[in-house]
């Protein structure tokens, strides 16, 4: 049986620890893990990705992060135990199961979030078609969507105005939001997030970002520290008491 409560209140834990920073920081018993679906297709193509977000978040923010990366199955009740989930692909994949569709679609509709990566570096790639008609069974109701500029992703601790990674693919990113709650429970990125991430085992970055360099990197890794801010405090930077303080931020 899924455990509702034991997810919601590991949602919430993590948010008030997260709209403490920076004055309090993540306790020994409260680091930030970074989970990862596992499928029947290469799921894994960016196994280092993870390695370097996560000391960038230890670095930059208050959060404490585990690097014991978390492996799961679409159909895992463990999955509630986690805000964060990272999917990412590169080519065609056995489709979901139905229970494991209706297991990912409680996840979002209990307040998860799912980060989507296509890594293929491929406008037309197989694995962005049959992602997508995943989510139109996981999710029938609400397709995936271009984000606006003005979402709380792209402020969440960073200033960005749009999406990185290693190619750039697509300005932008999708995703499907609930709007009875204001609230994206799926961030959808086909610009190879992982691959700018990526580090080898020597420190040495893996992939080459192109066009744009080390300066894209660094984007790629501030919108990856986005996202899982996102995910641990929701729209809390959509409050009207932050309004100024960003409007002063983005005009330096």
């Amino acid at each position: 049986m899924l455990n509702r409560r034991k997810f919601i209140r590991n949602v919430f834990s993590f948010a008030v620890c997260a709209l403490s920073f920076p004055l309090l920081g993540f306790n020994e018993g409260s680091k930030f893990h970074f989970a990862q679906i596992s499928y029947g297709g290469d799921w894994d193509p960016r196994p280092r990705a993870h390695n370097r977000l996560l000391s960038s978040i230890e670095l930059r923010t208050s959060v404490k992060t585990s690097y014991d990366k978390k492996v799961l199955n679409p159909g895992d009740s463990e999955l509630f135990e986690y805000p964060f989930l990272y999917l990412a692909g590169t080519g065609s994949f056995e489709p979901f199961t139905d229970e494991e569709r209706r297991n990912l679609r409680k996840y979002l509709k209990l307040g998860g979030t799912l980060i989507v990566d296509d890594v293929s570096g491929s406008r037309d790639s197989a694995f962005d078609a049959q992602i997508r008609k995943e989510f139109d069974y996981i999710i029938p109701e609400i397709p995936l969507t271009k984000l606006p500029q003005d979402h709380v992703v792209y402020k969440s601790f960073y200033l960005l105005h749009s999406a990185g990674g290693r190619k750039l693919i697509s300005p932008y990113l999708e995703g499907i939001t609930f709007m009875d709650e204001d609230r994206t429970s799926v961030f959808y990125s086909r610009n190879d997030l992982g691959g700018a991430w990526s580090e080898d085992e020597f420190g040495k970055w893996e992939f080459e970002c192109i066009p744009g360099g080390e300066s894209q990197r660094e984007l790629a890794m501030r919108l990856g520290i986005n996202m899982v801010m996102y995910a641990l405090t929701g729209n809390y930077k959509k409050d009207q008491i932050h309004v100024p303080f960003i409007k002063k931020r983005q005009m330096l």
